[in-house]
């Protein structure tokens, strides 16, 4: 190894869009089989390793905790489907997981079986079968992910779906249950998520464009050969992505195309799959909406959630022979209140909704006459995350949820409707003797220069910590999508909070925490805000005496990690550390080319740079990549990536660190040579590399 900082070549690339010219020295390392690029990117994992050489003693101890907190010989809360009882275990010294079943007693069985122990050595209830051991599929590859994993209705055969190379293209198989071996059927290049019709004569499938995108929907027979296959639907437009799914109820199969602001729902119905999909809602630009089944008053009538003219979505029911017809309101449109999805069982709706920045759920009745009225299921933590979780029953009498928060460990209930019972089925066990009630939750609202309250969710042990007493403090934020960094339990995370650092979160515009009218305040041209935001919400921590910026480091991951290259050359002097997960760091080079993978679904949250030259020198005016400062003194800065990566290619934080080290910059590029976007596989390699981030984020913090 080498403590040479490794300095790549400069090649002058030009790059001109709407009469400006830009050059980008780096952009030679976008050649992946070039020799020259491997050797760089080898060069800057061994330069990484040797400037973090003395953290190895404080990798370990953090990599030992994370593995004495967690029971590594487990089992999952068992769910009924079927005539089975199917349950996932983990096994000491295991990267992976083992699906298995056990048989249900009869009809009336709806209590999940919990044996007294579970031992790796003996089945751990009676009658188990291992359906499928990811150890063993994964032996001989450095990499293994399961991307499908269905069960036909009658149980007998498995539709199982890998990937061995981290970019996300699965190989699709069909096992038979009672012998354990696999049919010749075999379908590469899947997409995630396929399944099996009622009868187990198909499998429908999705497929990917070369751009990475989810654009057709195949019906594969049984016994048949892949060639063979028939094309169900096909999503000519480049920005919509298509997936395919069964309503609980199993009488219909939904195709569903959609864009970041644009959905279209098709039904096929299962008695015959091979007919031709029909219509839900004629796709309307802006308008999204989602769809489930259910049968009131002997109807089968269709649940849509939609944004037409409700912004924060409402929920209405149309007939399912007619979906055009008049729209029954069942839950209107609420400002103060983004409903975000429904669960349709015999007797009920599941609805799942935001509101105050928390999630909720609502149970709904359904009765001979229609609906009842909402009941929502109460939790009195001050910041908590709520779900359904694991219910693929129609008539099942109770509601799987899972529950949890940043002190209380992922917890799983059965909520009982009529009654409001909740039965605690398992909650995630902490070894070592873990105390709730040594920690401590509570959220701070930071104020934008615009006015605007962000809010910011907080965790920490209460006797290292005294709030208005500056502490050690990571701040972490995402911000885009819509997509919610919840409440939630984390047991890497103690080896944090039990060394007095403070672990919070910046819910900046962009998320989805506050409504739809958070997310569209924070994407295209208002994507500043996201970045101001998070700016923002560390001067209110160091403001109010959380922290000092010599105690402050920030962490956010692909589009956060965007977020993280916006606020570094935005206010340097704020943070003692950055991390950035496989960074989307050079943002408008990789908007403005089609052919990237996924670049033109981006544009519906991004902009389109190509064509609109607004949204060209905006980008222009805060992606990463093109704003590092020469006046700038940058915090280290630590990237984190994946060769394999299809979302956010490595090149990315390649050029990046490049270009800040050029700079003068402490930066440095740790890159996983087999791995995807989200990392290493297994949780064993998982762990070490998180301890490998925890240790620096310390380092920076003092408290290596």
């Amino acid at each position: 190894m080498t403590e040479s900082a490794p300095r790549p070549k400069t090649i002058p690339f030009e790059r001109t869009f709407h009469g400006d010219t830009v050059v980008d020295e780096y952009e030679w390392l976008r050649a992946k089989d070039d020799p020259e690029v491997i050797a760089h990117l080898t060069a800057e994992n061994e330069y990484a390793e040797a400037r973090n050489a003395h953290l190895l003693p404080l990798r370990e101890a953090i990599f030992e905790e994370i593995k004495s907190r967690t029971l590594e010989t487990d089992l999952s809360v068992p769910t009924r489907e079927g005539d089975w009882w199917y349950y996932g275990r983990s096994f000491e010294g295991k990267q992976y997981g083992v699906q298995c079943r056990a048989p249900i007693a009869g009809p009336d069985d709806w209590t999940p079986p919990r044996p007294a122990e579970v031992d790796a050595d003996t089945p751990a209830l009676p009658g188990e079968q291992v359906l499928f051991d990811s150890n063993v599929e994964a032996d001989g590859h450095d990499f293994f992910a399961l991307g499908s994993f269905d069960v036909s209705a009658d149980g007998r055969l498995l539709a199982y779906a890998t990937d061995v190379e981290g970019d996300e293209r699965y190989t699709l198989r069909i096992r038979d249950l009672a012998t354990g071996e696999d049919l010749d059927d075999e379908v590469p290049n899947t997409s995630s998520g396929a399944f099996f019709t009622p009868d187990a004569r198909f499998v429908f499938y999705t497929t990917v464009d070369d751009a990475w995108r989810p654009d057709t929907v195949w019906r594969h027979e049984v016994g048949t050969p892949a060639s063979a296959d028939v094309q169900v639907f096909h999503e000519p437009d480049e920005r919509f992505w298509v997936g395919a799914g069964m309503s609980r109820s199993r009488r219909f199969i939904e195709v569903a195309a959609g864009s970041s602001v644009t959905s279209e729902s098709w039904l096929i119905d299962t008695d015959d799959p091979t007919g031709a999909p029909r219509i839900v809602w004629p796709r309307r630009e802006g308008v999204e909406y989602s769809v489930e089944h259910a049968v009131v008053a002997g109807e089968d009538r269709l649940l849509i959630v939609h944004n037409d003219g409700a912004l924060n979505f409402e929920l209405v029911d149309v007939p399912a022979a007619d979906p055009s017809a008049e729209r029954r309101v069942l839950i209107a449109h609420d400002a103060a209140v983004r409903l975000e999805g429904v669960d349709a069982f015999a007797a009920r709706l599941v609805v799942e909704y935001r509101r105050e920045g928390l999630t909720r759920l609502g149970i709904l009745p359904i009765d001979a006459g229609g609906y009842g009225e909402l009941t929502e299921v109460p939790f009195d933590e001050p910041l908590y995350t709520v779900q359904s979780a694991g219910n693929p029953e129609w008539e099942q009498p109770t509601i799987r949820l899972g529950y949890g928060s940043m002190v209380t460990p992922s917890t799983i209930y059965d909520y009982v409707p009529g009654t409001g019972e909740l039965r605690l089925l398992k909650q995630q066990p902490v070894l070592g003797g873990y105390d709730p009630a040594r920690y401590e939750q509570r959220r701070e609202w930071a104020t934008a220069a615009d006015g605007t309250c962000v809010p910011i969710s907080l965790v920490y042990r209460r006797d290292l910590v005294t709030p208005g007493t500056p502490a050690p403090l990571e701040l972490y934020g995402y911000g885009s999508y819509e997509h919610s960094i919840d409440p939630s339990f984390s047991i890497a995370r103690l080896s944090l909070l039990d060394r007095g650092v403070v672990f919070a979160v910046a819910h900046v515009r962009g998320g989805g925490e506050l409504g739809r009218y958070w997310y569209e305040d924070g994407k295209k041209l208002t994507k500043k805000n996201t970045f101001t935001d998070f700016v923002e919400c560390a001067q209110h921590l160091i403001d109010t005496g959380w922290t000092t910026p010599a105690r402050l480091v920030a962490e956010g991951g692909s589009a956060g990690g965007l977020l993280m290259g916006a606020v570094a050359n935005l206010a340097p002097q704020l943070f003692a550390g950055i991390l950035a997960d496989v960074p989307f760091v050079d943002a408008l080079t990789s908007i403005l080319d089609p052919s990237l993978p996924l670049t033109v679904i981006e544009w519906d949250e991004w902009g389109d740079p190509l064509h609109d030259a607004s949204v060209y020198a905006y980008m222009q005016s805060y992606s990463p990549y093109e704003n590092l400062r020469t006046d700038a003194a940058y915090p280290p800065i630590l990237a984190v990536t994946s060769l394999n990566d299809t979302r956010v290619l490595y090149v990315e934080p390649a050029k990046w660190v490049a270009r800040l080290r050029a700079l003068g910059a402490d930066a440095l590029l740790k890159i996983e040579m087999v791995a995807g976007h989200g990392g290493v596989s297994g949780r064993y390699n998982a762990w070490r590399e998180r301890a490998w981030e925890l240790a620096w984020l310390l380092d920076r913090l003092g408290k290596a």
